[in-house]
């Protein structure tokens, strides 16, 4: 049921976009600079365009910019996950020694009493 509700919104979001791109098909000029700016700078940097590519370029770059922001701000976490991992690995492998070592009989009866409780 979900699939088909989730199936049905990106339809949705598919249609609106081409609607979007259908009623926004006019070129449009876009320009690095200003016209009086460009001639000092030595040259006329313009584009034309429809105006539905620079609505959907302007929504990619955004998206990007956000992720890019995101990516940057979480990397303390990621450091922090790292370090916590290797310190994770690095016990499990010292209580791996100290359980091999500990399968030694021990030498007080109840506890080898209570130790083969807990095997049988």
């Amino acid at each position: 049921m979900l699939r088909y509700l989730r199936y049905l919104v990106i339809a949705l979001f598919g249609l609106a976009l081409l609607l979007v791109a259908v009623a926004n098909r006019g070129p449009v000029v876009v320009r690095a600079l200003p016209e009086s700016m460009s001639t000092l700078a030595g040259g006329d940097w313009a584009l034309q365009m429809p105006v539905f590519v620079l609505i959907f370029l302007g929504i990619v770059v955004g998206v990007l910019v956000g992720f890019l922001w995101e990516w940057l701000r979480e990397s303390k976490h990621r450091t922090t996950a790292s370090v916590k991992a290797r310190e994770v690995s690095k016990l499990e492998r010292e209580l791996a020694v100290m359980r091999d070592s500990a399968s030694v009989p021990p030498q007080d009866e109840v506890l080898a009493l209570l130790d083969r409780r807990k095997a049988g």
